[in-house]
Order: C-alpha cells, then sequence, then structure tokens
C-alpha cells in the first residue's frame, strides 16, 4: 500500500514509518525542512516537501497514495487557536481528497478530556466539536467522514509517548524540575497519565492500518494510568532533586503550560484495542526509562 505520512519524521511518525516499511508499505513522508527530508530519504522514504498549511501539497499528497496517516501537528503553544485552525483545515482537506474512494485515513488524536474521573475507554467520543475546541475538532471531523466513504480511525495517543530522545510532555517536565531545582507534582498528585513506549506506539499505527475497522478509535495506551506523583519522583530520583507538591492554584506559574495538563486525569485502558488488533505492548514502562536516564 502507498501511505502518505504527515509528521513522518516526528517523534512518533519516524518510528511508524519504520514500522510501515517493514510490513511492505510504500511510504511518502511530508517534510518541512531539508534535515527532515534528509532523515527520510535515508529511510528509504519519498520527500514530498511541504507543511500543515500548504493544503494544496496535502491535497496532491493525499489524492496520489491509497492511504493517509497523519501524524503532524503545529502544537504552538503560543498560538493555540493557529495549531487548532491548521488541524481542523488538514483533516478537511484529506476528508474530501479521500471522501468516496473507502481508502484508510488514520489520525493522530489524545485521551485528555474524554473521563476526566476514570479511565477513558474506545468507547468514549471525543467532546471536542468544531473549529474552535482542541485540535479544532479534528477527530470527530474525521469520523464524519465515515458516512461519505472514507474509512477513518482515531489514533488516540497517551499524553507520554516515552523512550530515550523524547522531547515531549515528560522531557518539558524534567526540564522545568532541573531548572526549579526541584521535581514537582500537583497536589496530591494522585491524578494518572496512561503511558506507552515509542515502539509500542509505532506497531500500533501499523496494525491499526492493516486491521483497523472504519470508524474505530483505537488507544495507544500500554500503561492505564501513572500517578503524576510518581512520574515527580522518578524525575527526582534520576536528577537527585527533591520531591515536592505545588499547589493546584500556582500550578501553571510553577510548571508554565504544562501545568495546565500536569493535574488532571489523562488515564485510559486499551484493553479493546488489543482484542481487535492483537497488539502486546512490550515496552518498557514510563518509570523504567526515566530510571533508566531517558530523560
Amino acid at each position: 500500500m502507498c501511505v502518505f505520512v504527515t509528521g513522518a519524521s516526528g517523534w512518533i511518525g519516524s518510528a511508524a514509518v519504520t514500522e510501515l516499511l517493514a510490513a511492505g508499505h510504500e511510504v511518502t513522508g511530508l517534510a518541512r525542512s531539508d534535515a527532515a527530508a534528509t532523515a527520510l530519504a535515508e529511510q528509504g522514504v519519498r520527500v514530498r516537501r511541504g507543511d500543515l498549511d500548504d493544503l494544496a501539497g496535502l491535497r496532491s499528497g493525499a489524492a496520489e497514495a491509497e492511504a493517509v496517516l497523519h501524524l503532524a501537528n503545529k502544537h504552538d503553544w503560543s498560538d493555540v487557536a493557529a495549531s487548532n485552525a491548521a488541524e481542523r483545515a488538514a483533516v478537511e482537506t484529506f476528508g474530501e481528497v479521500l471522501a468516496g474512494s473507502g481508502r484508510p485515513l488514520l489520525i493522530a488524536s489524545g485521551v485528555a478530556a474524554l473521563a476526566p474521573d476514570r479511565p477513558a475507554a474506545e468507547t468514549d467520543p471525543s467532546r471536542a466539536h468544531g473549529p474552535a475546541s482542541p485540535r479544532g475538532g479534528a477527530e470527530n471531523l474525521a469520523l464524519e467522514f465515515v458516512e461519505r466513504g472514507v474509512h477513518s480511525v482515531a489514533l488516540r495517543f497517551a499524553p507520554t509517548v516515552h523512550g530515550a530522545g523524547d522531547h515531549g510532555f515528560v522531557s518539558y517536565l524534567t526540564a522545568v524540575a532541573r531548572g526549579k531545582g526541584v521535581s514537582g507534582y500537583v497536589g496530591e498528585g494522585a491524578n494518572r497519565w496512561s503511558a506507552v513506549h515509542r515502539s509500542d506506539a509505532a506497531r500500533l499505527v501499523a496494525l491499526a492500518l492493516a486491521k483497523a475497522p472504519a470508524g474505530a478509535r483505537v488507544h495507544a495506551a500500554a500503561e492505564e494510568g501513572v500517578s503524576t506523583r510518581a512520574i515527580a519522583e522518578a524525575i527526582g530520583r534520576a536528577h537527585g532533586l527533591p520531591v515536592r507538591s505545588i499547589d493546584p492554584d500556582d500550578a501553571v506559574a510553577h510548571f508554565g503550560f504544562i501545568g495546565g495538563f500536569f493535574g488532571m486525569e489523562m488515564s485510559a485502558t486499551s484493553t479493546a484495542t488489543r482484542e481487535l488488533l492483537g497488539w502486546h505492548p512490550t515496552g518498557p514502562t514510563l518509570i523504567e526509562d526515566i530510571d533508566a536516564g531517558a530523560y
């Protein structure tokens, strides 16, 4: 299968591309920079230069492919509205191109705010609707295209896709801890984050392309939930820092933008995903990665 991948050189994307190539797929990767283009070409990936604002390029990439894997996101915390708008426009573009074709459209999503008081399940619908909502309501938009003949699948990733080289949330928390001289958690630190190792997330992507039915929501969550206090304690051990609670009212001031997330319950089950796809995570746990020096 010829697969057009956005975010192909990113943290999850580059690992997913390796899995797709190993499965015998041909991959075209979207590349914003010369460095990304070179890295993709060295993997044996056909390179399409462009970014999420280049809707004509996205349209052409999707039209030439047999499947689209959309993993890119601007993640511009200084202009969240622009990031949300770009995400929605990209998914709308892909949906319009693939309408009536039955071709797969797999898009990255997350488990945040699906079920604030319990582990989120695959049956929980996204609460994000419309252009002004998180990620521009892209998950619901993509799934709406199922009625128009698109084989849409939502890939819901845990808030931390961890491993050596990760520059995501745990890396940011580590940088804050080192800068402040203390590894903090919000309140009692009893809220939990689901987690998945990068290698397991990449295998899930390849399995979802091969097996997930249209309209499916799959959860890349190897661990249902790791308490944020345990995360802070592991960061403290790894860097020889004291660990303490941060008052919820001071969370954003202490942690920056991530303070609004670190106090949230973001646990998720993956029981249905494992049964559907035959997915069996084998990578190290988040705490094992932190203790081993990944951050």
